[in-house]
């Protein structure tokens, strides 16, 4: 079963210096039909204007995976850790027992376009860590299209992360096709990221969703010149 989402249907809240989509029930925006999709409690799709940011605040027991599409982001948290991160690097905080982090904008002139996204970890109360890799832009990894950005084991050089989900970005040209295999009693879920896709023959574009479950294939393939989504292969 495929259920499509569109772009238009999420929630929206505009502050100036924040402009956020979301997905799922986040802050103000409250939807009972979308709570979360399996471990996927929050998927924001968030632009910060220069020196904008978020200040320092605190998590605990909760995945934490960003993903910059363009313009910088500067992370410092009560681990010790600090950090830019630019388009194609891929971060992910476990919350663990309880962390302090601050999200910030260091530029002058230019917004940063980032998602950020929450998973259920598998298991609550976790000594707190941190990683960061660079991926490199989207259109500048070539090969297959398909790159694997956070897994349970750093499969393929990715990012690891305290749950049994796969995050992918699938990156396909106008005809270029990607077969995505899923698991018994896996799901999956694809958010559009740019550009347009058809997604187990349906059509996405940029902003919208599809949750996928009850399937044993996702096929893929580009519309338009270049597009990227991002995949949640979840149990």
């Amino acid at each position: 079963m495929v259920i499509v989402r569109r772009s238009a249907e999420r929630g929206r809240v505009d502050h100036g210096a924040l402009d956020s989509r979301h997905t799922f029930s986040f802050g103000s925006y409250r939807d009972p039909k979308h709570v979360h999709f399996r471990a996927l409690r929050v998927l924001n799709e968030d632009r910060v204007a220069p020196g904008g940011g978020f200040p320092m605040h605190e998590h605990d027991n909760m995945e934490i995976f960003s993903y910059v599409l363009s313009g910088e982001l500067a992370h410092t948290d009560s681990m010790g850790n600090s950090a830019t991160m630019r388009a194609g690097d891929v971060q992910r905080m476990s919350a663990g027992t309880g962390v302090m982090h601050s999200e910030f904008n260091p530029s002058a002139e230019t917004a940063v376009h980032f998602i950020q996204a929450w998973l259920f970890p598998a298991e609550q109360g976790r000594t707190p860590s941190y990683e960061q890799k660079s991926f490199g832009p989207a259109h500048t990894r070539g090969g297959s299209g398909v790159t694997t950005l956070l897994s349970p084991d750093g499969r393929e050089g990715s990012v690891t992360i305290g749950q049994d989900a796969v995050i992918l970005s699938v990156t396909l040209t106008g005809g270029q096709r990607a077969s995505l295999a899923i698991g018994a009693g896996r799901s999956v879920f694809v958010q559009m990221l740019r550009g347009t896709m058809s997604v187990s023959w349906n059509r996405l574009e940029t902003g919208d969703s599809a949750s996928i479950t009850g399937e044993t294939v996702v096929p893929l393939s580009g519309v338009e010149a270049e597009s990227e989504a991002l995949v949640f292969d979840l149990a």
